[in-house]
């Protein structure tokens, strides 16, 4: 039998069964021994191989934390100091209360596809209330459901499930990039099918009607978000993109609108930054007919309490002022997201896609790279502002 080479490694009779081991260099760079066992010695000498294989590809990791450990060292070292603080906060959660207590105690090597897809549709009929006690956090006189023996049922929803494996599949490509595993277990697992999941509610949306008389009510009330809804309705405009509106982003004579700044609040702070969601979200828009007189209004408005002696502008030269504004915006928020037409953004809407069924019987089809408003119901406002910069209009 040829003599071994140099850093082969070996196999031996080890307590109970067999060990043995490989040279390997860490993701450090240091030279070190990998080991492996087993109860017969075929089994150890697969394993032994198999360890060959991976120090022959690149490095190897000798130790590995849980994941509940390496989950917390990702959300602290990766995505606070390099992401928006709203994905951190958004990520927190979900790791918290569903991944560290259903998979935490895996060490990271460990997982396979087998354990999160066995979680994954354990989750599906788990109720989120009594796992997490809500309930029972909740003071005596108001403790409803979970802790008196009713479950309430509040499964998690399909889109809920769905966030948690993808931060969970974000998470584990990481270590497969710091090389601590070569597979991405979460992206080879199924989300659970539609029947056995929470279904989403449904919201209705708003009419043209109804649109038109919010907006009649809160000019005839002069209210001072009437030209914030004006623009959430006509252009499409995030809530924090129109309470991040300055004026020096206005171009009221040449009738154009610059977005390229948003407002968002994280842990009770406002954050001003001049970054939108997307790349496409920042872009020059028409501002024509309703945007305009609604703007000219607000600006008038707002000139008015200057002379009358009243401080508008605490924030700078805005548009809307947020801190004047913001509980008021954060009651209104749930009536503005499910009550706005559905089809109000889209960078490049399918066939299947309702700007496409909205469309007024003979009129044009016209869009905007980053943004797309449902076309009937701006027709029938008589304000839509694509309508005007389309200079190919095509029917349907």
């Amino acid at each position: 039998m040829a003599k071994r080479a140099n850093s082969e490694g070996s196999i031996f009779a080890y307590k109970t069964g067999y060990a043995g081991y490989v040279w390997v260099t860490t993701p450090d760079g240091k030279r070190t021994r990998k080991w492996c066992y087993g109860k017969t010695r075929e089994e150890t000498h697969e394993k032994w191989l198999k360890l060959h294989g991976e120090a022959a590809k690149g490095p190897v990791a000798t130790k590995y934390p849980t994941l509940a450990a390496y989950l917390s060292r990702w959300l602290s070292e990766v995505i606070e100091p390099n992401r928006e603080p709203t994905t951190y906060v958004a990520y927190e959660p979900l790791v918290r209360l569903y991944i560290v207590p259903g998979l935490g105690k895996k060490r990271l090597d460990k997982l396979t596809v087998r354990d999160v897809q066995t979680w994954l549709n354990e989750l599906a009929t788990l109720c989120t209330c009594c796992d997490q006690r809500k309930d029972h956090k909740r003071p005596v006189p108001k403790q409803r459901c979970c802790s008196k023996g009713q479950c309430c049922k509040g499964y998690p929803s399909r889109s809920t499930i769905a966030s948690i494996r993808r931060v969970l599949r974000s998470a584990l490509g990481n270590a497969i990039r710091e090389e601590l595993i070569s597979k991405n277990v979460a992206a080879l697992t199924t989300l659970p099918g539609v029947g056995k999941t929470k279904k989403k509610r449904q919201h209705g949306v708003w009419s043209v009607d109804e649109a038109r008389r919010l907006l009649e009510h809160l000019r005839a009330e002069d209210d001072p978000l009437y030209a914030a809804y004006v623009l959430i309705l006509v252009l499409g405009l995030r809530r924090g993109e129109v309470l991040g509106l300055a004026w020096d982003c206005v171009d009221l004579a040449g009738e154009q609108l610059w977005i390229s700044r948003q407002l968002t609040r994280v842990r009770g702070q406002l954050l001003h930054r001049n970054t939108t969601k997307t790349e496409d979200s920042t872009a020059s828009l028409p501002l024509l007919g309703l945007c305009v007189s609604a703007l000219r209004h607000r600006r008038h408005a707002r000139e008015r309490a200057r002379e009358g002696g009243r401080q508008v502008a605490r924030l700078g030269p805005r548009v809307h002022d947020p801190q004047r504004h913001s509980d008021r915006t954060a009651q209104l928020q749930p009536g503005l997201r499910y009550a706005l037409p559905e089809c109000r953004r889209s960078a490049y809407p399918g066939p299947r896609h309702p700007a496409h069924l909205c469309l007024v019987p003979g009129g044009p089809r016209c869009t905007s790279p980053g943004r797309d408003a449902c076309a009937s119901s701006l027709a029938d406002l008589d304000d839509h502002g694509r309508l005007h910069t389309d200079p190919h209009p095509r029917n349907p």
